[in-house]
């Protein structure tokens, strides 16, 4: 990992921590999703586009992921 420093204004902090605490993660890890969003994916592996922040409902997920991420099988 990388550390890196960014400068926000404290509207954008504020409202940026707001929606972390929203969404229960840290306020690193919602930029980082955030980054992830807007980033071009890597064509080989599509599926980094969703990696650490799959959320289905279902405790099982991880022994069909193909079906979450690409869709359901014909």
């Amino acid at each position: 990992m990388i550390r890196t420093q960014i400068s926000l204004t404290e509207k954008e902090y504020h409202a940026a921590k707001q929606e972390a605490e929203r969404l229960g993660i840290s306020l690193a890890e919602m930029l980082r999703r955030s980054l992830r969003a807007i980033l071009p994916v890597d064509e080989d592996k599509p599926w980094m586009r969703f990696a650490g922040m799959v959320e289905s409902g279902d405790a099982n997920a991880s022994r069909h992921i193909d079906e979450i991420v690409y869709g359901h099988k014909p």
